[in-house]
This record gives structure tokens, C-alpha cells and sequence, in this order.
């Protein structure tokens, strides 16, 4: 029995050995493959909806703000400020903006006001109108009636900043010299500045002005800026609930971030100070009280009330035993007032004894009631919501008039994108097969950060959507976008764009806090030196949109289109199989003389001819069962004029059917009826309904003729010769050929999603920008693109890299055509 039982233990303990070594093998193997082949990723991105609260001013009151132009009247035409002026002084007359009218439409788009609203210039108003009384100041800024206190607090900390304000506020006009009633603001739209026209007309009600307006009865900059700003939006109304940091983006061109205080990094006061340093604009609020408008707190901070922060840093300080520095803030209410900071670090509070006096005067340390006070970092997080940062772009401030200590500048790239349904929008990395279609973006990040003892890099993404208020009257508000941030390996080669399989093995290193239908999204980023690659989405595949990416750093970024040069490329094997090149041959050129006349070429009607008759015959030489638009398939046995059976119709017998049907039904003969009665199997007729193939009705376009002639005609004459005729065919067999492989529904059209891979069959190369213009130019409005539009593509982008001609000039046909 004790054998037995020993035998027992022994074979139990072989059997629980051997599992044991079973699974450490399985677990290698497993972390082996892991390695090789790399893990499946399965990340998984949130989609959120923006937040709306009626009162203000909330950072989570979030409107789209900033367009191109009025959605109200239609496209806006360019109007020059100084030929408006000048003509209107020269002709004795006040200038009426036929852009943004003195009606009703200007004033809302959809809510009504409760009472008659008269239009008065401000010499109707008062009798000295001016365009600024003893400067300009916060005070300036007064609310009016319309809900747009965001837009108050922004101008308000404009005003604090003299190079920003005259930016915006062009001092070259006046209510003196030159007066003729037209006044100019600029503000920053979407990568540039935008120079906006108006009238002085103004929204009155019983003499007094509506809207906002200045403390001074006869002062208007204000009350003009904000009608110039909702002419930007397309009305007045259209100002209603918005958020600070969007405005100020708008007056300085900024990317601005946002911080919850219950959600800071580890190293917040370090950002503040480094935004300081930049120039850049930061404000911050406290949550407002639903109940109570304006609420002060016991510590003498206001509710819902925007702060600037006008100055962040280390002071000296002085204890009896020790010596350091303490992290501090200076911040001002825009009142200007009695209202400030009680605690702490406010103004002749007993913590100052301990600052040296040397100290005090380098931080011009003052206790007046002028609503500006000093507090502790620490009480800063724990009586503030949240903070607004607007980091300035290099250019928007002077360095000579920057504040003491503000000595650095960002280093900013910019692109403009667009997402395009079935090519370039792919949604979020939720839809796997797709993300890679977005745009990509690389930045190359080689020097870390000064100072910064992790030796790592800082970087701030903003993804900003483009013109979604002038589409609000089709039902069509703002698309939740994102983004993700990708390290690209340090060794070996990646594809350009990166593909599927990139994003199936690599997680994100960084992305946007969730997907979300604001304006912008950003969000800043410590990573380490190397290459990245930022893709740029909105969360559902097929949403259309323009988008403007831009990466601020502290040192060079080196930002490019992760992307495919524009140039050509081997045409793909299953083409040349599909088409092989016709040989040459002397009755090829007897017969194409023969058509040409004397001068030995074409123009592009005959060359319609040609091609409209060689196309289809060849399709009715095949006998109905070649081509059923869903690939390529074997020819049947068969074929056109002395073709042999089972063969391709040659050039030749293209030719021959073109020259001769033409007469032949001049004298009642019909070719096909003379084939069928010659032939045992269907034959299929050229005037019969023939479904699935590329030409439909008319055949090839006058458009597409009259291009491949230009393409080809290198002479200038108007027309093609032999050689050149020969070409275009070559090309043409292999544009046909593409078609059909990439016909993959069988509905004679290509969907979008297969244009990339189908101009890469066909020998060129394009990267999301060129791809994009071509979808616009040639697709149709259902996401397909027909035959005569394929090749009619194919032929323009042939020409444009065989001239090195600029993608702007295709981006102008696009325009042109719509």
C-alpha cells in the first residue's frame, strides 16, 4: 500500500511537473509572440457633450465662437477699410455696410427683442463722439443687455496689454480726421487675422445704447468692437454665452488651456510660471452660485467673476531660523476696486514682514484698493474653480514692451486639415479599420525642456474645428473632436502614413481629456525626446470638417505632414496584367493619319470620337461577359473584327471599328447585327442598354477630351499626333484597368475609401492634403467617383507633377466648381 501510495504521489507530482512546464513554455511562447508580433492594443476613447449653464461667466458655458465670414447674408466680399474711407470722404458721404445691414436679422437669428431697437450713429447719440476719452481702461467696458459678459471680461483683460489691444483695435480712425462713418477691428481666424468693416450704426433704444457699451456717454470704441465682432459671427445674437479663453484665442491668436483646480498636474505653479515667462494671458474664476448673481465669499473673492493673473513668482522670504523662497500669485479683479483677497498675502497682511524690503521693490509691492492683491499658490488652488491659460504665439507680443521677467516665447507650428467623408475622416481609434485614414502629423522633439529635471519635453496640442456656426442653419452645431499623440520607434522603418497595423500594436502616448464638441481641444504633454506622430479625429468615422492643428513647445518642434510625397510611383503588377501596353505597329499609324488629315493630329473632338467608339466596342467585343464591374474576370472566347477568340482587341481593331462604324451606318449597315449573324454566341450591341460599364450617355466628357489633350499636347497646338495619341492610350488601358479592380461594389463607381489605394495601382503617390482637393473635385455628393470623373482625375494629377505645378492651383479649379 506504500508503494502504491508512493507510486501515486510520484505520478502526481510528474503530472503537476509536467503542467507546470507546459505553462512556463505556453507563457514564453506567449511573451515571445508578444514581443514579434506585438500586443493587439484595445484602447478605447470617450466621447462627451459640452456642458451649457445659463449663468456667466463660466469656462464650461461653452458656445462656438469665430467664423470666416457672416452666415446671415451670404458670402462676404472683400471690403478694404482705407478705398471705403476714402471714397465715401470724397463723395460726401456716411458709409452703410451692405454686409451687416441696420435690420433685424443683425441684431438675432432667432430670438426677437421685446422692444423697437432704432439704428443711430454716435453723433446722433451725443454731441462729441469719440473714439477713445482719456485712453482706453477696463472701465470702458460696460454690459449691455445681451449675454455676452465673456466677451466683457476678455476685452477687459485687453485692455491690459497694449501692443494685443492696438492689434485689434486699429488706431489709424477717429471721429475727427477722415470721419465717414466706417470704422475696422481685426481679430485672429483661424491661422490668421481678419480685418472686419463696419458702419457706425449702432442698436439704440430710446437714444441709449443696447448693447455694450463704455462708462463715457460719448466714448465708443467698445460698443463698435463688439458690433465688428458680431458681424464676425453673423449677428448679435449669435454673442450670446460664450467662454473668455475663446474670445481671447480670438484677440491674440493664442491656444489657451484649462485646468480644473480639483485635477492639477504635480508641477502647476511651474506651468504657471513658464506661461508667465511666455507672455502668456491667464485668468481664473470661482464656480458662480446659481441663486446669488456675483456672490462674495468671506474671504472677499466674487463668484463667477473672472480674475486676471498679472504676475507668478518665486519671492524671497525671511523667517526668524530660516530663509527661502514661497510660490506666489498676484491676480486683479477687473472691477478695479475695493473687492479683493482678505486673507493671506493680502494687502497689509502680516505675512509681508517677512519679505526683505529689497524684495518688495522689485515686485512692486502696493496696498491700494485697485483691486489688485498678492495670495499663497497654496490658497490659490483651494479658493479657485479654475484657471484659464492663453499662451501667446511669438509674434503677438513685443519683447520691449513684455512685463519685467517675461524674457521667452513659445515656439508655435501650424497646419490647416480637413477631414473628408470616406477618405480622410475616420473617426477615433474606436474604429480600428478606419483611424488611420485621418490626417497624421509628425513633430520631432530633440532638446528637453530648460531646467526640467526629468530631461523631458513640453509640448501643448490645440485641435481647433473651423466655420461650424455658418452651418447652424442646416441643423449643424459643433463635431466632437480629438486627438491622440503616438511614439514612432527609434529604429526601423514605420509606413508613411502609419497603416492598421501600427495602430493595432502601439498604444497612445497621449491624447486629448476625452472627445468633445468645443471650438478647440487641448492638452499639454511631457514626453520624452523622439519622434511622435499626432492624429487629429472626430470621434464618428465620415464626419466632415476643416480642423487647425497647432503645437506650441519650448524649444523646436519640427512639425511636418506624416505623409506620402506627391510624385509618381510603379504602376501596380495586377494592372499590367489587366492592360498590357500595345504594341506598335505601322497600320496602327496608317489608319490614325487616316483619321487625323493632313495635319497629323487630332483635336479633342475627334479624339471624343476615338475614344467614345474604341471604348464601348471594345466592351461589345467581349460578347456581355467580360466585365460585371466588381473586379476583373476572364474573357470569354470571342471577340470584334477578326479578333481571335479569347483575345484582347487590339488597338488596331479599336480604330477600325471607330473609322467604320460611322460609315457603315451612313449606308444601313449595322456592324453588330452582321457580327451577331457571323457569330453563334450573344453578341452585345452598341445602342443597347449596356449596364455596368464605365461610359454612360454621353461617353467621355468635353472636359476630360480637352484635358488629356492639354496634358499631352506639348507643342501647343491644340491637338495630338500619333506618338502623343499612343501615349494617352497606354495610360488610358491602365486608368480603365484601375477602375475595375477598385469597383469592388459593382456599381460602375469607386467609393472614396478607394481612391488612395487606386491612384497607388496607377502608378502616383498623394498625401491627405492632395487627396482630399481630388475627392471634392471628382467625387460626387454619395461618396462615389465615376468613371469619366476617374480619369478625368488621373489626367490632372498626371499634369500637375509632371509640371511641378503647386496644389494650389488645383484647390483654385476646386473652388471654381463649386
Amino acid at each position: 500500500m506504500a508503494g502504491q501510495n508512493g507510486g501515486m504521489d510520484f505520478g502526481a507530482m510528474l503530472s503537476g511537473a509536467g503542467k507546470q512546464l507546459l505553462n512556463q513554455g505556453g507563457q514564453a511562447l506567449m511573451q515571445y509572440g508578444a514581443q514579434t508580433l506585438g500586443n493587439i492594443i484595445n484602447e478605447v476613447f470617450q466621447k462627451k457633450q459640452v456642458e451649457e449653464k445659463r449663468f456667466l461667466p463660466s469656462i464650461k458655458n461653452y458656445k462656438v465662437l469665430g467664423e470666416t465670414r457672416p452666415s446671415s447674408f451670404g458670402p462676404a466680399t472683400y471690403q478694404d477699410f482705407k478705398d471705403i474711407r476714402a471714397r465715401c470722404v470724397a463723395e460726401g458721404r456716411l458709409f452703410e455696410d451692405p454686409e451687416f445691414p441696420a435690420v433685424d436679422r443683425s441684431l438675432y437669428y432667432k430670438e426677437r427683442l421685446d422692444r423697437p431697437i432704432t439704428w443711430l450713429r454716435p453723433g446722433e447719440i451725443c454731441d462729441d463722439p469719440q473714439l477713445f476719452v482719456e485712453g482706453y481702461s477696463r472701465f470702458d467696458v460696460q454690459q449691455g443687455e445681451l449675454g455676452d459678459c465673456w466677451l466683457l471680461a476678455a476685452v477687459a483683460n485687453l485692455t491690459l496689454h497694449r501692443k494685443l489691444f492696438f492689434q485689434v483695435v486699429p488706431d489709424d480712425q477717429s471721429f475727427d480726421e477722415e470721419y465717414a462713418g466706417v470704422f475696422h477691428f481685426r481679430f485672429w481666424q483661424y491661422g490668421r487675422w481678419v480685418d472686419v468693416v463696419i458702419d457706425d450704426r449702432l442698436p439704440t433704444y430710446r437714444g441709449k445704447l443696447v448693447f455694450l457699451h463704455s462708462s463715457e456717454n460719448n466714448e465708443f470704441w467698445s460698443a463698435l468692437l463688439e458690433k465688428a465682432y458680431a458681424k464676425l459671427h453673423g449677428s448679435y445674437e449669435a454673442l450670446k454665452g460664450g467662454s473668455t479663453c475663446e474670445a481671447m484665442e480670438d484677440f491674440t491668436g493664442g491656444v489657451t488651456e484649462m485646468y480644473d483646480m480639483a485635477e492639477l498636474p504635480p508641477n502647476f505653479y511651474t506651468i504657471l510660471l513658464k506661461a508667465y515667462e511666455r507672455n502668456s494671458l491667464s485668468g481664473c474664476s470661482i464656480e458662480p452660485d446659481p441663486n446669488i448673481l456675483e456672490a462674495e465669499t468671506p474671504a472677499g473673492l466674487i463668484r463667477g467673476h473672472a480674475y486676471s493673473v498679472t504676475k507668478v513668482k518665486y519671492v524671497d522670504i525671511e523667517t526668524p531660523g530660516r530663509a527661502g523662497k514661497i510660490p506666489l500669485l498676484r491676480l486683479r479683479n477687473p472691477w478695479g476696486n475695493e473687492a479683493e483677497w482678505n486673507g493671506p498675502w493680502s494687502d497689509k497682511s502680516p505675512e509681508w514682514r517677512f519679505i526683505p524690503q529689497s524684495e518688495k521693490e522689485e515686485m512692486g509691492l502696493t496696498f491700494d484698493d485697485d483691486g489688485e492683491f498678492w495670495m499663497s499658490f497654496k490658497d490659490f488652488v483651494n479658493h479657485f474653480s479654475r484657471v484659464e491659460i492663453c499662451n501667446l504665439n511669438p509674434d503677438s507680443l513685443d519683447p520691449e514692451e513684455c512685463p519685467e521677467g517675461c524674457t521667452k516665447k513659445w515656439e508655435m507650428s501650424v497646419f490647416e486639415g480637413e477631414w473628408v467623408r470616406g477618405v480622410t475622416a475616420g473617426g477615433c481609434r474606436n474604429y480600428l479599420e478606419t483611424f488611420w485614414k485621418n490626417p497624421q502629423y509628425t513633430v520631432t522633439l530633440k532638446d528637453v525642456d530648460e531646467g526640467d529635471e526629468e530631461n523631458k519635453c513640453t509640448i501643448i496640442v490645440a485641435l481647433m474645428q473651423k466655420n461650424r456656426r455658418s452651418q447652424r442653419h442646416q441643423g449643424l452645431e459643433c463635431l466632437t473632436i480629438g486627438f491622440a499623440v503616438y511614439r514612432l520607434p527609434d529604429y526601423g522603418h514605420v509606413p508613411k502614413p502609419l497603416d492598421v497595423n501600427f495602430f493595432k500594436y502601439n498604444a497612445s502616448v497621449g491624447r486629448s481629456q476625452a472627445f468633445i464638441n468645443l471650438r478647440e481641444v487641448s492638452a499639454r504633454f511631457k514626453l520624452d525626446p523622439g519622434s511622435y506622430v499626432i492624429v487629429p479625429s472626430t470621434f464618428d468615422p465620415d464626419e466632415e470638417g476643416e480642423f487647425l492643428l497647432r503645437v506650441f513647445s519650448e524649444k523646436s518642434n519640427n512639425m511636418t505632414e506624416n505623409d506620402e510625397d506627391i510624385g509618381m510611383g510603379d504602376v501596380d503588377e495586377r494592372v499590367k496584367e489587366i492592360a498590357p501596353d500595345p504594341e506598335p505597329a505601322d497600320p496602327v499609324r496608317e489608319f490614325f493619319n487616316r483619321l487625323a488629315g493632313a495635319d497629323g493630329e487630332v483635336d479633342w473632338q475627334e479624339l471624343k470620337e476615338i475614344l467614345d467608339y474604341a471604348m464601348r466596342e471594345e466592351l461589345a467585343m467581349r460578347h456581355g461577359g467580360a466585365y460585371d464591374g466588381g473586379g476583373v474576370h476572364p474573357v470569354p472566347p470571342g471577340g470584334g473584327v477578326g479578333a481571335a477568340p479569347g483575345s484582347e482587341p487590339s488597338c488596331l481593331e479599336q480604330l477600325l471599328c471607330a473609322l467604320c462604324t460611322p460609315i457603315c451606318k451612313e449606308v444601313g449597315i449595322d456592324l453588330q447585327q452582321v457580327q451577331g449573324q457571323q457569330n453563334t454566341q450573344e453578341s452585345v450591341h452598341l445602342t443597347q442598354p449596356q449596364p455596368q460599364t464605365e461610359l454612360r450617355g454621353q461617353g467621355f466628357s468635353k472636359e476630360v477630351c480637352r484635358s488629356m489633350v492639354a496634358m499631352l499636347d506639348k507643342d501647343g497646338s491644340g491637338g495630338l499626333g500619333f506618338d502623343e495619341f499612343k501615349t494617352l492610350w497606354i495610360d488610358l488601358r491602365n486608368w480603365r484597368a484601375v477602375f475595375r479592380l477598385y469597383d469592388t461594389e459593382g456599381r460602375g463607381a469607386i467609393p472614396a475609401h478607394n481612391l488612395r489605394d487606386a491612384l497607388h495601382s496607377a502608378g502616383y503617390t498623394v498625401n491627405a492634403h492632395v487627396l482630399n482637393v481630388l475627392a471634392h473635385r471628382y467625387g460626387s455628393s454619395d461618396g462615389y467617383i465615376q468613371f469619366d470623373d476617374f480619369i478625368m482625375c488621373s489626367v490632372r494629377l498626371k499634369t500637375m507633377i509632371a509640371n511641378n505645378e503647386p496644389l494650389e492651383n488645383l484647390e483654385r479649379e476646386l473652388q471654381w466648381n463649386k
